[in-house]
């Protein structure tokens, strides 16, 4: 709908001020023809809005101009509604209050007469806390996310998974990642992408100089390269046969790790797991006689060792 893209267009602009006619096309889903057409139409309803020709030109919305936005649709507003922040995770990062009221202004906005249908956002609930897991520690959200504002360069005082103490780094700061009831500080390190899990962070320092992220990158396509190398990274392939009735459990507790299903005969399947390391595959060990590694020989010792150290605190 071509006043839907208009709207969009006008969005994209106010925030971030000039965008190529290519990357408008590619976020509207539309050709560039389409992009500079839409461009003109702006231009001759008075909306401060031109395209600059060359190298380092592009759709510019003048500096000051400001879009209303606040007429929203039910169904805009139904979505806001859904998106966001659970409870819990604006309570660590100490915009709860805010969050309270933005959702009081939402439901101020009430459905047309006679409209049937109850609201989605009546029919979801958002709750980004894994199960079983205590508060997180480590560093307060609510204040790293207070210095980050500052745009600046950090120094963390971090450990590592694989360290027995902490040691300093300095980062270039993207932001924070909410992703599984977690949070993570999302930074360059020497210009490569890293995640820091905030329960590891022990301290930090706002250092004076401006942060210098790399080029046409934001916290999201960051977040979303980090998470992608994080899931699809290589390391080694395990087969094993699992009982049939375990299959759902597999699939909860494995996630994207269980790469393939394949039914057997005598209640069993053949499924394989992709790990980063071979001794990853401790993991399986939760499914005792449900689960039997059949490859590869590396797996199936780590398994034989494990089970064989453990049998041997409860002999006698």
């Amino acid at each position: 709908m071509k006043s839907q893209r208009l709207l969009s267009m006008m969005l994209l602009l106010q925030t971030r001020h000039q965008m190529t006619a290519a990357d408008l096309a590619d976020e509207l889903d539309v050709s560039v023809r389409t992009i500079l057409r839409d461009v003109t139409t702006l231009a001759d309803a008075d909306v401060p809005v031109f395209a600059e020709r060359g190298r380092y030109g592009g759709v510019v919305l003048l500096p000051g101009s400001q879009l209303d936005v606040s007429k929203l649709s039910m169904v805009e507003l139904d979505a806001l509604k859904l998106l966001g922040l659970d409870p819990g995770q604006a309570r660590q990062l100490g915009v709860d209050a805010a969050t309270r009221t933005a959702h009081r202004k939402l439901a101020s906005r009430r459905p047309l007469a006679g409209h049937s249908l109850v609201p989605l956002s009546e029919l979801v609930n958002v709750d980004n806390m894994p199960w079983f897991s205590p508060e997180t520690q480590g560093a307060s959200v609510a204040d790293l996310g207070k210095d980050l504002q500052f745009g600046r360069r950090l120094r963390i005082l971090y450990r590592s998974s694989a360290e027995r103490d902490a040691s300093w780094r300095t980062v270039d700061p993207y932001g924070l990642l909410a992703k599984a009831g977690r949070w993570y500080l999302v930074a360059d390190i020497d210009g490569s992408p890293r995640l820091y899990s905030q329960e590891r962070v022990q301290s930090w320092e706002v250092l004076a100089e401006d942060r210098c992220l790399r080029q046409g990158e934001s916290l999201a396509s960051v977040s979303r390269h980090l998470s992608a190398t994080v899931e699809h990274r290589g390391g080694i392939t395990v087969t094993a046969l699992l009982s049939l009735d375990r299959v759902d459990l597999a699939r909860r507790i494995l996630g994207s790790r269980l790469t393939s299903s394949k039914p057997l005969d005598a209640g069993r399947v053949e499924i394989t797991i992709a790990y980063d390391q071979v001794e990853a595959v401790r993991q399986l060990l939760q499914f005792g006689a449900n689960l039997h590694v059949t490859s590869p020989p590396e797996a199936q010792a780590v398994m034989r060792d494990v089970a064989t150290a453990t049998s041997a605190l409860y002999q006698g």
